[in-house]
Parts: structure tokens; C-alpha cells; sequence
């Protein structure tokens, strides 16, 4: 780059494509390039309300499209997770609790049991019913100190059946995790499944 001047326009085109990396619609760089010139070019022939206008309709066409995707989506996910909790609840080892969480003991061990506001320290692995991993204290390779009263219901329910030193499957309902409102990468009405280790109370 020649000059400062040379700089700062790069850099305003990067802070530009950065502000528009998790766009929730695809971006074409080429018309938003178009955009961006025409204005430089020629100012006058650009009106700025009406594409204010614009923008704000097409916005809210946007949501509500995104709306009513994810709407199908946690109505399908609901569908599919009480199927799966139908069939698993039959499984060899599978147990069902009163309020509908379900839990397979991997190994068990012989220290204590928290009680719902006791801190544990965990790892975990937790899956979507396709197998996709949203999270995992395995990957980021250490484990995780929480309140028992400030997560899910279902970890509050399913930690308190395991002594220390057991590793354990749950099985977790939607209306026990997140309900029917997607959650960061969790969709709405989603099942989730988590190997979890107890490893201590604090």
C-alpha cells in the first residue's frame, strides 16, 4: 500500500467484511462492492431514505422467514426426540425417570452424591440426535466447576443420581433443557444426550 490513505480504505473494506461474516443471509461481496461504489461515485443518485426503507422491509421479510423455519424446525425436532426417548426408554440399562430424563450408567462410582446446590466439577461431551457435538469440556481439555441449581433441570435432576467417580449417559427431554427456543447451536425442541464424568464437589 502506497500511502495512510491506502491503508484505511483496506481496512474499512475489512472491518465492512468482518460486520458481515455471520450475516443470517448469504452475502454477495460483489453486489455489496456494487453498492459501495455507486454511492462513492455518485452520491446524488442514491437515495438514502428509500434504501433505508428497503433495507428495513427486506429485514424484517428476513425474520420472519428465519422465524418460521425455525418454527418447522423445533416442531419436526419435538416429532423426532419423542420417538427417540420412546424407543431408548427400551433399551437394556435405560432408565426413566418420573419426570420423564433418562440415564444410562457407564461406570459408577463410590463417592458422594451432590445434593441441587452443591458446586460440581465435570466433563462432558453433549450431541444433537444426528451426532452433531455442541459442546465438550473434552475438547477444550479441562473440565468444568457449576452450581447445580444454575443449569438445565435436567443436569439438576441427572447429577444428583450419580455418586463421585461415575461417568453416565442422560438422556435430556427438550421441556428439561432448552425448551422450544433455539439455544446458540442447540435448535428448539432438541433432545440432548451427554457423557457426563463427575469427577468432584466442591
Amino acid at each position: 500500500m502506497n500511502s495512510q490513505a491506502d491503508s484505511l480504505n483496506y481496512f474499512l473494506g475489512l472491518n465492512m467484511g468482518y460486520s458481515l461474516v455471520d450475516a443470517p443471509w448469504e452475502v454477495d461481496a460483489n453486489l455489496v462492492a456494487s453498492g459501495v461504489i455507486q454511492v462513492i461515485n455518485d452520491s446524488s443518485a442514491f437515495d438514502m431514505m428509500t434504501a433505508q426503507r428497503v433495507f428495513r422491509e427486506l429485514n424484517v421479510a428476513l425474520s420472519e422467514e428465519q422465524a418460521a423455519k425455525a418454527d418447522a424446525e423445533a416442531i419436526d425436532n419435538l416429532e423426532k426426540g419423542t420417538a427417540f426417548l420412546e424407543e431408548n426408554g427400551k433399551k437394556e440399562g435405560v432408565i426413566t425417570t418420573e419426570s420423564g430424563l433418562q440415564y444410562e450408567v457407564i461406570t459408577k462410582g463410590d463417592g458422594k452424591i451432590p445434593a441441587d446446590t452443591s458446586v460440581v466439577n465435570v466433563h462432558y461431551e453433549g450431541k444433537l440426535l444426528d451426532g452433531t457435538i455442541f459442546d465438550s469440556s473434552y475438547e477444550r481439555g479441562e473440565p468444568i466447576s457449576f452450581p447445580l441449581n444454575q443449569v438445565i433441570p435436567g443436569w439438576t435432576e441427572g447429577l444428583q443420581l450419580m455418586p463421585v467417580g461415575s461417568t453416565y449417559m442422560l438422556y435430556i427431554p427438550s421441556n428439561l433443557g432448552y425448551g422450544s427456543q433455539t439455544s446458540g447451536p442447540i435448535p428448539g425442541n432438541s433432545v440432548l444426550i451427554f457423557k457426563v464424568e463427575l469427577l468432584g464437589i466442591e
